[in-house]
């Protein structure tokens, strides 16, 4: 088992008290981390023992404890999978020779930027939750919101380190403007636009938590391939943590759609407005926010022809998801990929080079996977009897990156017209009123047991605890 050293002010397992620059560092940073988690992190919270899981190992079997812990004495800290001596590099230009340990100087600008772009999503995500903690549907999901935030942040730590660790005076400048930067400030915002997207219901949040970790699973595991070895053990172990965050999506969606199909069955009906009546989110509803948040999250990939995606590949700096089992020669020059334009009043594809493509690729993959999740839920529609099914919209939808932003395509692949699409827009993304209705729904529910109207119980709790167990303890 890979322990950490829970002895250290910095919980870590790479041996951070052999280096001591980096050590005294890390520890000048720590205070600005709690002053930023005590302002943007989950609102009144400081005084709550939540039933946690830290990280004990990075072993597979055993890498977890559960316990409560007040969520400001969470131990953050620093860990990585452990290492190979003997990997190499498994794509692009530099395929087959040794992984490095250390920044290639050539390589170095290009690095810096991924891991800053990766870093600066952890507390933006934080902060775009701070809020939801006051409209908890149980105390079931408001254990689980907090789990996910001390992991954000602890991601944050995991790109803090390598920018200390290998990129020097720059890379401290970088770490400091991780923690001034904020989502959705007007002067200093977020890096990514979803990132400075409003979370403001529980609904927002399981579609976040589902679509957009999902992104983030892929980005993750992208970079896991990378060339630089302490990049690649690094997101390794982050991809143990993300699988709880896409969980808690996928499950609070699934929940959600099975009390919805319940009072479908109990009044026999499927008008929105008499289901708004009766306190819960109807399908079509479920719909719009789905389309909403698929559309901004793809987006995240980049754009869909990208001369940065081919340097970065070929440079060894982050290659495909599941790049080693791929049946090809991981190197792509010769390959191309097809990706779309609207030509002519029609969606049409052209194909480009592959290396260029390679955002493309990495968004097709996402999409299957998301699709899979889709249908999950249409299961638990179709086991209630119920004669509807949601969909993933068609990827040129509602895009704001790349060939097709500000193309009017419907969800089904249709290009419109301008006046058309904003004659119907209010059918296929959530308007005002749909915000304002779901918004009403949001009353903290936390006593142990208890649920809001709006969605099921989980069918197993945390750790396999009882239904009523005491998750959050309020002081």
């Amino acid at each position: 088992m890979s322990g950490i050293n829970y002895s250290e002010k910095i919980p870590n397992n790479v041996n951070l008290s052999d280096d001591r620059t980096l050590q005294r560092a890390l520890e000048q940073w720590q205070p600005n981390f709690i002053n930023w988690w005590d302002e943007m992190g989950p609102e009144g919270s400081t005084d709550m023992d939540v039933y946690l899981r830290t990280a004990v190992s990075v072993d597979p079997q055993g890498w977890a404890q559960f316990g409560h812990v007040k969520m400001r004495d969470y131990r953050w800290g620093i860990f990585l999978n452990p290492g190979q001596d003997d990997r190499t590099i498994g794509f692009g230009d530099h395929k087959g020779e040794k992984a490095w340990n250390d920044v290639p100087g050539e390589y170095r600008s290009n690095l810096r930027r991924i891991i800053v772009t990766q870093g600066d999503t952890e507390p933006a995500s934080v902060e775009q939750q701070r809020h939801l903690g006051g409209t908890a549907p149980s105390m079931y999901d408001l254990r689980n919101l907090f789990q996910i935030n001390v992991e954000e942040g602890r991601h944050l730590w995991a790109m803090v380190y390598l920018l200390h660790k290998h990129f020097g005076r720059d890379g401290r400048e970088e770490a400091d403007a991780l923690l001034q930067r904020n989502s959705g400030d007007e002067d200093n915002p977020r890096i990514l636009a979803a990132f400075n997207e409003q979370t403001p219901d529980w609904l927002s949040f399981f579609m976040f938590t589902y679509f957009t970790d999902r992104d983030g699973k892929f980005q993750l595991c992208a970079l896991a391939e990378s060339s630089f070895e302490p990049l690649a053990r690094t997101t390794k172990f982050m991809l143990t943590e993300e699988a709880h965050h896409m969980f808690v999506g996928e499950s609070g969606i699934s929940r959600t759609i099975q009390r919805t199909c319940q009072v479908m069955n109990e009044l026999k009906t499927d008008d929105p407005n008499k289901l708004r009546a009766a306190g819960v989110i109807d399908l079509p509803t479920l719909q719009r926010y789905l389309n909403f948040h698929f559309s901004v999250t793809i987006d995240l990939f980049g754009a869909d022809e990208s001369s940065n995606a081919a340097t970065f590949y070929s440079t060894g700096i982050k290659g495909r998801y599941e790049e080693t089992k791929r049946d090809d020669d991981h190197i792509l020059k010769d390959r191309t990929y097809p990706v779309l334009q609207v030509k002519d009043g029609h969606l049409v594809t052209k194909e480009v080079p592959m290396l260029n493509a390679l955002n493309e690729v990495l968004r097709d993959d996402y999409i299957k996977d998301s699709v899979s999740g889709v249908e999950r839920w249409n299961k638990v529609i179709t086991k209630a009897g119920i004669d509807f099914k949601l969909r993933v919209p068609h990827k040129a939808f509602n895009r704001n990156i790349g060939a097709l932003a500000g193309a009017n395509v419907t969800p089904q692949g249709e290009v419109v017209s301008e006046s058309e699409w904003r004659l119907r827009a209010g059918e296929w993304l959530p308007d005002t009123e749909d915000r304002a209705y779901v918004a009403s729904l949001m009353r903290r529910v936390v006593e142990p047991g208890k649920f809001a109207n709006w969605i099921a119980p989980p069918a197993l709790g945390i750790n396999r605890q009882a239904a009523d167990f005491e998750y959050v303890r309020f002081s």
